[in-house]
């Protein structure tokens, strides 16, 4: 864990067991580092990106005050499973919000990725390890297969017992915008 979160600390690209599929990451904070992490997927610069955090003290930077109906929202499914859309803090980088004024957020219970976003003192960028448009990876030996070279760490750890990616829903009206997958998956 702890080379991991140096690794993030020194502008590495990571990737690490979540929920329910394993995630590629990095520090929100480094512009390089999204930009690589972008390329790296092949992923649309337009879609944004989700961070994942320990607490709501790491996302901090990233989102702009809530108000008690929504802090009450997020309050009710953290820490957990559950991916949330909110206003994004002013000087958010548009790399991690897809030019919106939201951004998605998460701060996670699953012990692998709380540990690595605690060992980095950081929220982190969460994306599926998955070049775009193809299925998120099964394993660590998948990811190092398909990323190795590219990644400066992978972190070894069970996924979650989500089937897939995480539920995610509008903070300001609750409205679910992606289905929770189902449980079950078999930890890896």
């Amino acid at each position: 864990m702890n080379t991991a979160a140096a690794a993030i600390r020194a502008g590495g690209l990571v990737a690490y067991p979540t929920e329910g599929v394993w995630g590629l990451g990095c520090d929100p904070a480094d512009e390089d580092a999204l930009r690589r992490l972008i390329a790296l997927k092949g992923r649309d610069a337009g879609k944004g990106l989700i961070l994942l955090a320990a607490d709501i003290g790491q996302l901090s930077p990233w989102i702009a005050p809530l108000d008690a109906a929504t802090q009450a929202r997020l309050d009710a499914t953290w820490p957990g499973p559950v991916t949330w859309i909110v206003r994004a803090a002013e000087r958010c980088p548009a790399l991690l919000t897809g030019g919106r004024d939201t951004i998605a957020v998460r701060v996670t219970a699953h012990p692998p990725a709380r540990e690595l976003a605690l060992a980095a003192a950081t929220a982190l960028v969460s994306t599926s390890a998955n070049p775009g448009g193809e299925p998120p990876l099964a394993d660590a030996a998948a990811v190092r297969e398909r990323f190795g070279n590219e990644l400066a760490a992978v972190v070894d750890g069970p996924l979650g017992g989500l089937a897939g990616p995480t539920e995610i829903r509008d903070a300001a009206t609750g409205d679910v915008i992606r289905p929770a997958a189902a449980t079950g998956r078999r930890e890896r």
